[in-house]
């Protein structure tokens, strides 16, 4: 049995056997009232059975919840972390010193190491972790592995093995079957309400004060700690957070530079000065049919002005620099994480095979051809059974599916919905009538369009992610992986309509199809809406800083808020079943946490793939995107650091070589990111007619770019004759402009495309074309010349291997000696044996003979 001194146990530590030796590790619980006959007997032979396999158990039934405290001995770990083939920390190995420093050496030599060295983890509060090789443990090497080291056995680990064993326990007698297996089918029939881990108070103490606050954003997270306390697959989380919040820098800088230039070079912009500088009234066409008047386009010099801070010379370095950081952010990572996988012993990890769901069981039973097949199955051929796709998987994954495209469908009639209302607001309100009205033009209704897309944006979230859940349920998952990814992929292509389908549509179609005043282009006998004086960018900016800032604001709003009403609603609940459960000790404390579910995980891992999607499909439009993403994810991290500590019970550990499905779906998004820079740099921006004019003029001041983008258009054929309203200035006008390359009323070809139109038409499908190419194949060059895994850290694993291997065959080849020495003692104690039996054979038989002589005379006599 594992001791533990009993002056370590500290007065708030109560998480430990009656003896006050044994820890606790993992606990179950259920109602007191429970008294079905089937559920006591399932849980005396499930009980049973971890005692057979070494566990110890003891209970706890001072209160009306009744708690079994689970505690595995070092012999129970030994054996599994063989079978489980945990990487463990060895002794000394010959030769490791030299690598070590080595590695520190280069290390410590660095640039960045030297300046940023008051960010690192004040060594007091987290003792470094000393440096050694591990290796898959094996009991006949024991005595190769270091384990006296005080913390050989992590509670992530331990945690770890416990589940492996609850999960693999049968709770029936007779024969053992999948469908009575492991403590989820228990919890699922309702035979324990309870199965959770226990927070240890000293490191909970220990992490709140250094790493779940706010104080401490400056600093770098302990990850060892948390890797040793929430085990690989959290802290791999955590790591990922930290990392994509620390490569936000450099692009959040950037950011700040490329807006810094727009607001130092405001004053030489060649289309705000001719805006802002006219003498001459300059008459813009109505932009409704009703009560809209004709207005000056020198009112829109404050816009014009703002949306030279987005769309400038600069603007297509910014695309391109963000691109290449996408794609260097995503390469850095996976040379990060393979730096963490080996520090935690994970190198070579895979997925364990995974037995059925319990939910997927169910499903089996309900159909009674296949409830007979499985019955004349043994145990392997069960595990290992798949349902026939047509004739059982295919009608509920169409089902699902269909459903899927139909709530996308849905989604997307939502925005065009909002799109219909836009315009209908722009067919009835009066405030374009206004001579004030160029402030409501340019924010208040994008603006107010902003806020009610993130309001049915949030509804439609919290509504797709529970219709997700029912439309997985319906399919055939075996195993939770399956489950997962099936559900993994549902969640985020509801969520990337959603979040993205109105920021698409101001980028790539807003203001492109609304024809010109004597056809316009209407849908419900309404004209399209027309991109505001300031241009369709500007608002692009506006609704992506609304829906990207107003989301996150609300993410935190809802997280911090949630676990105090749900502890309110708890305890109301408590007082009025009057049944309140005392803390007495650790496990009866942590019975009033939220329970911990892997769904909390991929909410959080969601919310930040959204905002990545956010920063790289249309940070162009709003350079400060990164900065805010930044901001956002220095809290995120903290507070769900605190959430997880204070809020939660102890997730299960488990363990994790990677982020999962979550890398590729963002490297997709950076692959489409490309594209959609392309498109908005071509459609939404100057940056194509400005080169086009260039070419077709010489005119390199641009002096007359504005009259060039401006089409003429005489009143008298107007399509519908606005209605002006009695205050109007302008009702004898007979011509004014609109923003579109097209002949004048005067031409042979009157309101048709000129050759320049398609000048820019062609210049802007080339420029997508080339800046797609271009950057997707420096992406592809960066990408290879960044290895997965760095050069030093494949030395040092092909170092390790091969003085492990060095050093495990000098210990065989001590073994085999000592066995060879042990042999020929053996040999020659035998042989010795056999010797002293000849010697003493020898005596007795002369003694014999001696007697017979004797006996021979006296016979003669």
């Amino acid at each position: 049995m594992e001791q533990i001194p009993l002056n370590k146990i500290s007065c708030g530590d109560r998480r430990y056997f009656e003896d006050g030796i044994r820890t606790v590790d993992f606990v179950l619980a259920f109602n007191s009232d429970d008294y079905k006959v089937e559920n006591l007997k399932k849980r005396k032979i499930f009980e049973s059975n971890l005692e057979n396999e070494g566990l110890h158990l003891e209970h706890d039934r001072s209160q009306h919840i009744y708690f079994v405290k689970i505690h595995a001995p070092r012999e129970v770990l030994y054996r599994y972390a063989e079978i489980l083939k945990i990487k463990l920390p060895m002794k000394p190995v010959p030769g490791e010193q030299k690598i070590f420093e080595e590695e520190c050496k280069l290390n410590n030599d660095t640039f960045l190491e030297k300046i940023f060295t008051f960010v690192r983890i004040p060594s007091d509060k987290f003792e470094a972790k000393t440096k050694c090789i591990h290796a898959e443990f094996q009991r006949k090497y024991i005595t190769l592995f270091d384990c006296e080291r005080p913390n050989f056995f992590d509670s992530g680990t331990r945690i770890y093995i416990i589940n492996f064993m609850l999960e693999r326990q049968h709770f029936v007698g007779g024969k053992e079957t999948p469908n009575n297996l492991g403590i989820e089918k228990l919890l699922a029939d309702g035979v324990y309400g309870w199965a959770y881990t226990l927070h240890d108070e000293d490191e909970r103490k220990l992490l709140l004060s250094q790493w779940a606050t706010l104080r401490k954003w400056i600093y770098l997270q302990p990850l060892d700690a948390i890797k040793d306390y929430f085990g690989a697959k959290v802290a791999i989380y955590f790591a990922w957070l930290g990392f994509y919040a620390h490569m936000l820098i450099p692009l959040s800088i950037l950011g700040i530079l490329f807006f810094a230039y727009g607001f130092m070079t405001w004053n030489s912009d060649p289309i705000s000065k001719q805006i802002c500088d006219m003498n001459e009234t300059t008459l813009m066409c109505p932009q409704c049919d009703s009560k809209c008047d004709y207005w000056d386009l020198r009112k829109a010099c404050h816009a014009s002005q703002f949306n030279y801070l987005i769309d400038n010379n600069m603007t297509v370095v910014f695309a391109f620099m963000m691109s290449m950081w996408a794609v260097t952010y995503l390469e850095l990572w996976k040379r990060y994480s393979a730096i963490l996988v080996h520090r935690w012993g994970l190198t070579g990890y895979s997925l364990e095979v995974e037995h059925p769901r319990p939910q997927y069981l169910k499903k089996l039973k309900k159909d009674r051809k296949i409830a007979k097949k499985l019955e004349m199955m043994d145990e392997e051929s069960l595990s290992n059974f798949e349902m026939p796709f047509w004739r059982t998987q295919f009608i509920p994954s169409l089902t699902s599916y269909s459903l899927m495209l139909l709530s996308v469908s849905i989604s997307l009639i939502a925005i065009f919905s909002m799109v219909v209302y836009r315009m209908a607001q722009m067919a009835s309100h009066t405030i374009f009538g206004d001579a004030n009205s160029m402030a409501a033009k340019i924010m208040a209704m994008p603006a107010t369009a902003g806020m009610i897309d993130l309001t049915i944006i949030t509804l439609l979230h919290y509504a797709y992610t529970y219709l997700a859940r029912i439309l997985t349920n319906w399919e055939y998952c075996r195993t939770q992986t399956e489950y997962d990814d099936s559900l993994t992929t549902k969640i985020y292509i509801f969520q990337f309509v959603n979040y993205y389908s109105s920021l698409f549509y101001i980028a790539f179609l807003k203001g492109k199809y609304v024809g010109y005043p004597k056809e316009y282009n209407r849908i419900f006998n309404l004209r399209q809406q027309e991109c505001n004086p300031g241009g369709c960018l500007m608002e692009l900016c506006l609704q992506l800083a609304i829906i990207m800032v107003g989301k996150q604001v609300l993410n935190a709003i809802i997280e911090n808020l949630f676990p105090y009403i749900m502890k309110s609603i708890k305890k109301c609940y408590g007082k009025k079943m009057q049944t309140k459960l005392e803390k007495r000790n650790q496990w009866s404390e942590d019975y009033h946490l939220q329970p911990w579910s892997s769904s909390l995980m991929f909410g959080e891992y969601l919310e930040m793939v959204i905002q990545y999607g956010f920063v790289t499909l249309f940070g162009l439009a709003f350079p400060l995107a990164p900065l805010f993403a930044l901001i956002n994810n220095i809290v995120e991290v903290r507070t769900d650091a605190f959430k997880m500590l204070k809020h939660i019970r102890r997730p299960i550990a488990q363990r994790a070589h990677d982020i999962g499905v979550w890398y590729n779906i963002m490297a997709i998004v950076t692959r489409i990111a490309v594209t959609s820079c392309a498109i908005i740099i071509a459609f939404s921006t100057n940056l194509i007619p400005k080169l086009v004019y260039l070419i077709h003029t010489g005119d390199t001041d641009l002096t007359e770019y504005l009259n060039f983008t401006l089409a003429y258009f005489d009143t008298k054929d107007f399509e519908i004759q606005p209605t002006l309203g009695d205050r109007s200035k302008y009702i004898n006008v007979t011509s004014c402009r609109y923003a579109d390359f097209r002949n004048p009323p005067g031409h042979s070809e009157p309101y048709e495309r000129p050759s320049v139109y398609w000048k820019i038409l062609l210049a802007r499908v080339v420029f997508i074309v080339l800046f797609q190419n271009i950057t997707g194949a420096i992406q592809t060059v960066i990408a290879w010349a960044i290895p997965d895994v760095p050069k030093k850290l494949v030395k040092r694993i092909a170092s390790e291997n091969f003085l492990l291997r060095e050093y495990i065959i000098e210990y065989e080849k001590k073994q085999a000696q000592e066995e060879a020495v042990d042999a020929t003692t053996n040999d020659i104690a035998t042989w010795i044996n056999e010797v002293d039996g000849d010697d003493e054979s020898l005596s007795l038989r002369s003694s014999k003979d001696e007697g017979s002589e004797e006996l021979c005379d006296t016979t003669s006599l």
